[in-house]
């Protein structure tokens, strides 16, 4: 939103009516570039459509989830988890990142959920194991 209103009251306003931005007149307009590279930004996608690895394919628009060509059956929280990890592309993710992505601000952040989510995971996804446990860290996808 570019305007001339720039009480806080307008800003806030604006941005609650759904802007993504708000510059108030007079504005330097090498800042506005800046702002438009930024929103730009954060319109691409910031991964492959569909995500592969050691024989498991993850389609996360059509929420798909194929191990050697056989369907895999998960629930949402099971989904996100898997689609975390294989974007992590082999870096260990920690439980507390997962608690924070995949479930919401409202979480308690010492319950098991993301342990026993995991554990479910590795079921579904059967032999051989592909989530690594690292001890102090996090999981990995291998």
């Amino acid at each position: 939103m570019l305007t001339a209103s720039t009480t806080v009251d307008d800003r806030v306003g604006g941005l609650s009516l759904g802007a993504d931005d708000y510059l108030g007149k007079p504005f330097a307009f090498v800042e506005l570039v800046a702002r438009i590279r930024a929103l730009a930004r954060r319109s691409r996608p910031l991964a492959p459509p569909v995500l592969e690895k050691a024989g498991l394919w993850l389609d996360p628009n059509r929420r798909e989830v194929l191990r050697n060509n056989r369907p895999i059956y998960l629930s949402l929280k099971e989904f996100a988890v898997l689609e975390e990890l294989m974007r992590a592309d082999g870096a260990v993710v920690s439980a507390e990142c997962l608690l924070e992505r995949v479930w919401d601000e409202n979480i308690d952040p010492f319950t098991n959920v993301v342990r026993v989510t995991v554990m479910t995971l590795r079921r579904k996804l059967g032999q051989p194991p592909l989530i690594t446990t690292v001890r102090g860290a996090g999981y990995e996808l291998s």
